[in-house]
């Protein structure tokens, strides 16, 4: 969220960073933040006035009463009440204009950072690294889709997925499960040597998803449940950025270190249909986060080290991939500065995003008031928050499918995976 008093202090400069989005439907929104937010403070004049009144009223009123002149003490009173009224009003006005100002506050995005790559959306999104890994090209062999290589080996079963959840769920089995675990197991013991492992709840608050930005702005695109005010996770971003919600954290403690395997949900409410084959697009699927929470300047280089661990861990893979920088268009509500990994998939001539590395400044942390103290200073400040995926298991295990498919039909496992595989380096058909 926005800090107010930004707002409050230098609205064109708000306006100009928000201009970098090419929304012009911001510009309404934040006009709409500074009408309230005066209106906030005129109220908060006015209440103050007439309460300053009322204290005034009650000490003429109690010396006509000490005076024994009863009949002005009552006329006074009757002001008194009238302005006590009034001051309810004001109060009551007061309360319902904050809780529309933090509204339409939650649905203002972030500003871009600085440095961030102008641009009007996705088509302008530049490559800062690769492709890497790109072979000059690929046999008839790679060229078939995941689906149709996994579900000849067996170990994609989407059909009884469906049978048991409904569309857009899937089902790995056998070597294809073991598979997706390997690719969990190898993104945590890459990051174990700085972060933490954590294993946090798959639900969560209202409150802790509303923290990182999925609420209110995404609502449509969560399961809900209702009946316990608790939602189901999109990532693991939200559980791990809300550890220290509220909490006020020493310079020293800083940069904190996350990282959580979770299973993630999304309703996926605006695919319209589009990559429901395979693995592309799921409901439910695992994920390996990574999270920091950081001062302001230790953001800029935790950014870069997220990026760096994320593309070593695509790369040992073997995998084709490439390093994108989101433009401003094309920013996330939260996002201050993003960084997308993408790899090649032979069998859909498409580059796939398999990971978003992005630092949020303050944006989240001000929702979720995450404060840090510096080491002999008085006060706090507002901590930033970065994540990225540090490895999302359905397209890269798409891409291995097809990068990795041989001449007979059979999926060679990557070297790196092998000690997770129970002595598979092959995935061949069921006999």
């Amino acid at each position: 969220m926005i800090d107010v008093r930004l707002l409050r202090n230098d609205p064109e400069m708000v306006r100009a960073l928000l201009a970098r989005r090419h929304k012009p439907e911001l510009l309404v929104q934040l006009q709409e933040a500074e009408t309230l937010d005066a209106r906030l403070r005129d109220i908060t004049t006015e209440r103050d006035t007439t309460r300053a009144k009322v204290n005034d009223l009650s000490k003429q009123v109690g010396a006509l009463r000490r005076s024994g002149d009863n009949d002005a003490a009552e006329a006074l009173m009757a002001q008194s009440r009238s302005l006590g009224d009034a001051e309810q009003a004001l109060v009551a006005e007061f309360d319902q204009l904050t809780e529309s100002l933090r509204d339409v506050l939650l649905r203002i995005p972030n500003t871009p950072h600085p440095d961030a790559v102008d641009g009007a959306g996705d088509h302008e999104n530049p490559t800062i690294t690769g492709p890497i890994n790109m072979p000059a090209s690929f046999p008839d062999y790679q060229r078939v889709p995941h689906w149709e290589t996994a579900t000849a080996l067996g170990i994609l079963d989407n059909e009884r997925a469906v049978k048991i959840s409904g569309a857009m769920f899937t089902m790995q089995r056998g070597a294809g499960a073991t598979l997706a675990r390997a690719l969990c197991q190898l993104a945590l013991d890459r990051n174990a040597d700085a972060f933490e492992e954590i294993r946090p709840p798959s639900l969560v608050t209202t409150a802790t998803l509303t923290a990182t930005g999925q609420l209110p702005k995404f609502a449509d695109d969560a399961y809900a449940i209702e009946r316990d005010d608790l939602w189901c996770i999109p990532t693991a971003e939200s559980s791990l950025t809300s550890i220290h919600a509220g909490e006020v954290l020493d310079e020293a403690m800083l940069p904190v270190r996350y990282m959580a395997h979770t299973s993630c949900y999304r309703r996926e409410a605006g695919s319209a249909g589009r990559d429901t084959r395979g693995m592309l697009r799921t409901h439910e699927f695992d994920k390996v986060e990574i999270l920091s929470v950081t001062t302001p300047e230790q953001a800029p280089e935790m950014l870069q080290e997220l990026v760096r661990r994320v593309e070593g861990t695509i790369a040992v893979l073997g995998l084709p991939y490439r390093i994108i920088e989101i433009c401003t268009g094309d920013l996330g509500q939260s996002h201050h500065r993003s960084f997308d990994i993408e790899v090649y998939v032979p069998g859909g001539d498409s580059w796939l995003e398999v990971s978003s590395i992005s630092w949020f400044s303050d944006y989240q942390a001000r929702r979720a008031d995450i404060r840090f103290k510096r080491t002999g200073q008085k006060g706090t400040e507002i901590a930033n928050t970065l994540n990225g995926s540090a490895l999302a298991v359905p397209r890269v295990w798409a891409a291995i499918c097809e990068n990795y498919r041989q001449a007979d039909g059979s999926v060679r496992i990557p070297t790196v995976l092998l000690p997770y595989m129970r002595g598979a380096t092959h995935i061949t058909p069921k006999a």
